[in-house]
């Protein structure tokens, strides 16, 4: 057995900031990875969603091996063949009119809010230092410490002050909150269309379309935190369309890179983004070569629109089976598309011994928030898949 070492020596030689189920993958392919050990495990977290085409998807992996074969790394100083073709597609597909390139997710939330108040202060005329974004309680947008200076969650914020000024925090689904908080020094409203870190909390109907609205009658930016929640995660390419609502600004990720490496990208109008100057912002691996060659394979996957469909029909399944449960050790499930937040019963287990067991009987999950599970299949699942997973919670049960 190589597990056990091989945890002992991960524990030993890395900072405890995760709590990792205790597996060792070594392998994977499409929704099932193996361990050290040979075990194989469907894998129903897809590394939070960047994962959205499966492990070593064939058409990635084949466009990150050409692009490797050629050029990796060129900094932004200089243009590269792949840079292009990456930021027009992503934009079509956003429906906007550019993209700006970066790294992590993280990177992407830090963009945003740079981007939205030097329109601020460039276009809507807030004074100097003044602007202010809206932000919703219970959001997760990274870890920066300008992010977890908007955080609630005590975990992300003690102990990293002091904090970075300038947002406002109000209630989830509250747009009668956000029209109160909105001040002449509002430059923008950042919101994930549904919290996934908070347990996948989808807003009430019509929550999303009030905010747009508000928006628009107060001159302030809409940015949708779509890095986990978009790229066919929902059933949808972004989860914001199942109100119909278009933001002003996307924020994406994960999904972006295909599993391979990271990328992100904000992408909006020119009288948005065109704020920015050269030597204003930027990153060195921002829109790299190998990022622009595998970015550019996802999109062109999400133009077909077969894994929006995928994720809308087998999520249809999945949400079935889970509720099926309630009542029987399920409190409640949420969720759109192949994501669901499902909450356990905290007088049977809490959601960290529902994950150790799900792992022990060969599928993995991830706990959040004491008793709830979120469940992320990748949307190259099969319903034999899901039919295995869901046997499997419903045995623990």
């Amino acid at each position: 057995m190589r597990t056990p070492g091989a945890l002992a020596d991960a524990e030993r030689w890395t900072a405890h900031n995760y709590h990792p189920l205790p597996v060792v993958i070594a392998d994977a392919e499409g929704a099932w990875v193996t361990d050290v050990d040979g075990k194989r495990y469907l894998d129903f977290l897809s590394g939070y969603s960047a994962l959205n085409f499966g492990h070593r998807h064939p058409g990635l992996v084949a466009a990150a091996h050409a692009q490797l074969d050629r050029l990796t790394l060129t900094s932004r100083a200089f243009v590269h063949d792949q840079f292009a073709e990456f930021c027009h597609r992503l934009a079509d597909l956003c429906g906007k009119e550019l993209v700006l390139p970066m790294n992590t997710g993280a990177e992407a939330v830090e963009t945003g809010i740079k981007v939205a108040r030097k329109w601020g202060y460039q276009v809507k005329g807030v004074p100097d230092g003044q602007a202010e974004i809206i932000v919703a309680a219970d959001n997760f947008h990274g870890r920066t410490t300008t992010i977890i200076s908007f955080s609630t969650d005590p975990d992300a914020r003690n102990d990293f002050g002091p904090y970075t000024p300038g947002f406002t925090i109000v209630p989830y689904g509250d747009s009668d909150a956000i029209a109160a908080a909105i001040t002449p020094n509002t430059v923008a409203v950042l919101l994930e269309p549904i919290q996934g870190e908070a347990g996948v909390l989808v807003p009430p109907a019509g929550y999303l379309a009030g905010v747009r609205q508000l928006c628009t009658d107060n001159n302030v930016l809409f940015i949708a935190d779509e890095i986990q929640s978009g790229l066919g995660r929902t059933g949808k390419t972004f989860a914001i369309e199942h109100e119909g609502v278009v933001p002003d600004m996307y924020l994406l990720g994960k999904a972006l890179g295909g599993g391979i490496v990271p990328v992100s990208a904000v992408a909006a109008n020119k009288d948005v983004l065109g704020v920015l100057k050269p030597g204003e912002h930027g990153s060195t691996f921002g829109g790299n070569p190998l990022a622009c060659a595998v970015g550019t394979a996802v999109v062109k996957l999400l133009e077909t629109g077969e894994f929006q469909q995928r994720s809308a029909e087998l999520g249809a399944k999945l949400h079935e089976g889970l509720n099926a449960l309630v009542g029987r050790g399920v409190l409640a499930v949420r969720g759109r598309g192949l994501w669901a937040g499902v909450d356990i019963d905290s007088e049977r287990m809490t959601g960290r011994q529902v994950s150790e067991k799900l792992a022990a009987r060969g599928v993995l999950a991830k706990d959040t928030h004491g008793s709830t599970i979120r469940l992320a299949p990748p949307l190259t699942v099969t319903e034999a898949d899901l039919d295995h997973a869901l046997a499997q919670l419903a045995a623990i049960l």
